[in-house]
């Protein structure tokens, strides 16, 4: 009888964690608290951002924060209340944004971003999910010369890890984006930067292949993990308990009190992000566009033209704010000229944050039949065919070498 695993959260990550464990021949059954891909998978921008290297930590983020910070509904928003609770997270921030550990961190990344990359390209064709990429590439603009030259040395980064892109102005860059507000001057394309059709529906359409194949789903909330004989119990919120073989922990924001208790102190934290979605044909956009100055990108979907990002710091209990929604489409309205902004739908997610802007994959202390899978940020979608690959290799005893710089012992 094969093996029973399983996976603490049914989001983007965890499905494909499940798509994985299938194929080495183990019995998956997830275990959700709410419902499936409702979570950060269900809102986000879209991409598959291969190419998007270098961590958010970084001394260009730290140059730029202090600004950002002074408008309430900036790309960076802190409120005061929340600051005693995310200091020692912003401290573990500053120090991975020192050059020597920005450096190891980029390396890292590059090398989770070639396996995510190979990995999302096999699952999905065996998944049957081809159908469901777009292959536009990304657009980030720029409103002056200024900002271009000041974001060289991330584009000459990018270079060194054989990441193709093309700096674009005047008819070539309207070639790319009709339409766009004079204000930005020049621009730079990523080619091979992808986006799926609805982040959403993707994720849903790996579940039912994940199901298809005997994958299994047990809605409920987890509230403990341990090591029990030769394999792991698993304790329900309704008092419950499962007994399995080996666990995957992908419930992304809310892991890090499951880690705790399995003994890992990992300094997980939320990043809530912000979007607004549009009715399709608000726009003519022709690809992602990345207003990097501002902290958003647009996004074209098959259910609509999606404006989201930024970044607020303030866990998982505090109500959201919506103005930072709507700032970001004014600024779009300003930004795209003719964009129609009635018809929205807001949303509003945790992003499931390190502060070196690296994931958690590896084993637990407490045993090496629990295998954490979360912490990806902004990357969640990008990396989940990766880090599902990484899962895998772990608990077939398999040491990948990517996997040996992002276990949750790096924090001490």
């Amino acid at each position: 009888m094969a093996r029973e695993v399983a996976i603490v959260g049914a989001g983007i990550v965890g499905l494909a964690c499940a798509h994985h464990l299938l194929a080495e021949g183990w019995r998956v059954r997830l275990i959700e608290r709410g419902g499936v891909a409702e979570g950060a998978s269900f809102g986000n921008a879209g991409a598959l951002a291969f190419t998007d290297v270098l961590p958010l930590a970084s001394p260009g983020i730290l140059r730029r924060a202090p600004r950002w910070m002074l408008d309430p509904l900036g790309p960076l928003a802190l409120p005061p209340a929340y600051l005693p609770r995310i200091a020692p997270w912003l401290l573990r921030f500053w120090r991975a944004s020192l050059p020597d550990r920005h450096r190891h961190a980029t390396q890292v990344q590059s090398g989770l971003m070639r396996l995510a990359a190979e990995a999302m390209a096999a699952m999905v064709e065996t998944a049957g999910l081809t159908g469901r990429l777009r292959r536009d590439g990304n657009l980030e603009l720029y409103e002056s010369e200024a900002e271009l030259a000041a974001a060289a040395p991330g584009w000459a980064a990018r270079e060194r890890e054989g990441i193709a892109f093309e700096h674009v102005r005047g008819a070539r860059l309207a070639e790319l984006q009709p339409g766009l507000s004079p204000r930005f001057v020049a621009g730079t394309f990523t080619p091979h930067w992808m986006t799926v059709d609805d982040p959403h529906r993707f994720a849903l359409a790996l579940h039912a292949a994940a199901m298809a194949k005997g994958a299994m789903l047990t809605t409920g909330e987890v509230r403990g993990i341990a090591p029990e004989g030769n394999g792991v119990r698993l304790t329900l919120a309704d008092g419950t308990s499962r007994d399995v073989e080996a666990c995957v922990l992908a419930a992304g924001a809310w892991s890090r009190e499951l880690a705790r208790r399995l003994g890992d102190r990992v300094p997980l934290d939320t990043e809530r992000g912000y979007n607004t979605t549009l009715p399709p044909g608000a726009f003519d956009l022709r690809r992602q566009l990345t207003f990097g100055g501002h902290g958003f990108v647009v996004t074209p979907l098959a259910t609509g033209l999606r404006v989201g990002g930024a970044v607020e710091f303030g866990g998982l209990h505090r109500p959201p704010n919506f103005a930072r929604a709507d700032a970001m489409l004014r600024k779009a309205a300003a930004f795209l000229p003719g964009l129609r902004t009635e018809g929205g739908r807001q949303w509003m997610g945790f992003r499931p944050s390190l502060p070196d802007s690296l994931p958690v994959i590896g084993p637990s202390r407490a045993s090496p039949r629990v295998i954490y899978a979360f912490g990806h940020g902004h990357l969640g979608l990008t990396q989940s065919a990766g880090t599902g690959r990484i899962v895998a290799d772990l608990l077939a005893g398999r040491k990948p070498e990517v996997a040996q710089a992002l276990g949750a012992r790096r924090f001490g």
